[in-house]
C-alpha cells in the first residue's frame, strides 16, 4: 500500500458533474489499495468573484479580511467534494487548511508554509479515510487565517507529498508539461520530463502550469510531481530529478509572461543611497522585482528600469510618491505593452552560443527588445507585446521545440 497527494484545480471542481468526474479518478486511485489525500482549489472562478465581491465592500479592503473572504472558497470545495465521495459509498473527511495543520508565516495573501503538524492527517490514513484538504491556505502564529497567494494549492498538495514523503500527482486541464504554451504554438512537443531546475525557472518565468515554489519544495526533498490531465488518461510529465538524458537539447522550453510592468526612474542623482532607496522602498511594499538594469552614469546621474507584475502598480504609484519626496526631481514612467519572452535549458550550462543564436533570431526579424537578464539555465528578454506571436513563432521553429 502507498500514499498518493492528489491535486485538483479550480477548472477541474468548477462543476458538481465536475466533481463526480474527479471523484472517480480519487476512487480509481483508492480501489488500487493506497491512501489518498487530495487537495482541491476553489470552484471555477470563485475566488474572482470573491475578489470582485470585495472590491464593491470596499476601495482598500484590508489583506487580513481577504484572506477571510478567499479562503472560502476552497471550503465550499472539500465539502462538496466529500460529500459526492460519501455517496459513492467512500469514507471521505474534508480539512480546512488550519484542520490539516498547515502553519504559515508571512504577510497576508502572500504567507508561505512553515510546516505541516500531520497528527490529525495521519490519525484520519490510519482510519482508511480518504482525506479531502483545502488548497491555497493555513494559519499563522496569531491564529489568523492565511492565504499562499497564486497557486497556492500546488504549493500545499507538494507541501504535504513532502512531509509525508510520496508521490504528488497534479491534475489539470492540461495534459502534461509542453515545451511551449501549445495555445502559442501549436507545434509545441509535450515533455515526458523534465528536471526540478527547469521546471522552476519555467515557472518563475511565466509557465502557468505550476507555481515556483511547489517546484522548490519538491526539489528540496526530492519528491516527484507527476502532472496530468484531469478529463483524459493519457500519460502526462513527470518532473523530477536531474539525469545526463537530460542534457541532449541546449533549450527544453520557452516561456511567455503578459504579467509585466516595466518602469524605469529617470534622473537619478548617482549616489548608492539613492538606488538602495529605491529597492528599500520596494521591499516595504513587498513588490517582487524580476529583471533590472541600470545606465551608466552621465553628468552624476543614471536611469534605473526594473520589472515586476502588473498586479503591483497601485502599490509602484505610493512608491512613486515618496521616492520624489526623498530623491528629488526624477521622472518615472510605466509601461505596460510589454512581454517577457525566456528561453530554458539545463543544457545551456554546457553548450555555448545559446544567446548569440537568439539574438540574431531577433536581429533577422526585426524584434527589438528592451532589457536581457540571464541565469545560468535560461535567458530572457522584454519585448514589445505586439512582436509576441511573431518572437514566439520564430524562436520555437529555430531553436527546434
Amino acid at each position: 500500500m502507498a500514499l498518493v497527494v492528489q491535486k485538483y484545480g479550480g477548472s477541474s471542481v468548477a462543476t458538481i458533474d465536475k466533481m463526480k468526474d474527479v471523484a472517480k479518478r480519487i476512487i480509481k486511485e483508492k480501489d488500487k489499495g493506497n491512501d489518498v489525500i487530495v487537495v482541491v482549489s476553489a470552484m471555477g472562478k470563485s475566488t474572482d468573484r470573491l475578489i470582485e465581491m470585495s472590491r464593491q465592500a470596499s476601495s482598500n479592503p484590508s489583506k487580513r479580511e481577504m484572506d477571510m473572504l478567499m479562503s472560502t472558497g476552497e471550503q465550499v470545495s472539500i465539502s462538496l467534494l466529500s460529500m459526492v465521495l460519501s455517496d459513492y459509498g467512500y469514507d471521505a473527511v474534508s480539512l480546512t487548511g488550519f484542520q490539516a495543520g498547515i502553519k504559515t508565516q508571512g504577510v497576508h495573501t502572500k504567507n508561505h508554509i512553515s510546516d505541516i503538524d500531520v497528527k490529525k492527517i495521519k490519525k484520519y490514513l490510519e482510519a482508511g479515510k480518504i482525506i479531502v484538504v483545502a488548497g491555497f491556505q493555513g494559519m499563522n502564529n496569531q491564529g489568523d487565517i492565511t492565504t499562499l497567494g497564486r497557486g497556492g494549492s500546488d504549493t500545499t498538495a507538494v507541501a504535504l507529498a513532502a512531509k509525508l514523503n510520496c508521490l504528488c500527482k497534479i491534475y489539470t486541464d492540461v495534459d502534461g508539461i509542453y515545451d511551449v504554451d501549445p495555445r502559442l504554438y501549436p507545434e509545441a512537443k509535450k515533455l515526458d520530463s523534465i528536471s526540478y531546475e527547469e521546471m522552476m525557472e519555467m515557472a518563475s518565468l511565466g509557465a502557468g502550469v505550476m507555481e515556483t515554489r511547489a517546484v522548490e519544495i519538491a526539489c528540496k526533498y526530492n519528491i516527484p510531481i507527476y502532472v496530468a490531465s484531469s478529463k483524459e488518461n493519457k500519460m502526462g510529465t513527470y518532473i523530477k530529478e536531474y539525469d545526463e538524458s537530460m542534457e541532449g537539447k541546449a533549450i527544453t522550453g520557452l516561456t511567455v509572461s503578459d504579467d509585466v510592468l516595466m518602469v524605469t526612474i529617470n534622473n537619478v542623482s548617482y549616489k548608492a543611497k539613492n538606488i538602495a532607496l529605491i529597492f528599500e522602498k520596494l521591499a516595504k511594499y513587498n513588490v517582487n522585482i524580476d529583471m533590472i538594469s541600470q545606465t551608466a552614469p552621465i553628468n552624476g546621474y543614471v536611469n534605473v528600469s526594473f520589472t515586476t507584475s502588473k498586479e503591483e502598480i497601485q502599490y509602484i504609484n505610493e512608491i512613486t510618491k515618496e521616492l520624489k519626496e526623498c530623491i528629488g526631481d526624477i521622472e518615472v514612467s510605466k509601461d505596460i505593452d510589454i512581454t517577457k519572452v525566456s528561453v530554458i535549458g539545463i543544457g545551456m550550462m554546457k553548450q555555448s552560443g545559446v544567446a548569440a543564436n537568439v539574438f540574431k533570431i531577433f536581429a533577422d526579424n526585426n524584434i527589438e527588445f528592451k532589457q536581457v537578464t540571464t541565469s545560468e539555465i535560461s535567458i530572457s528578454y522584454t519585448i514589445e507585446s505586439e512582436d509576441k506571436e511573431k518572437a514566439v513563432t520564430i524562436l520555437a521553429r529555430e531553436l527546434n521545440l
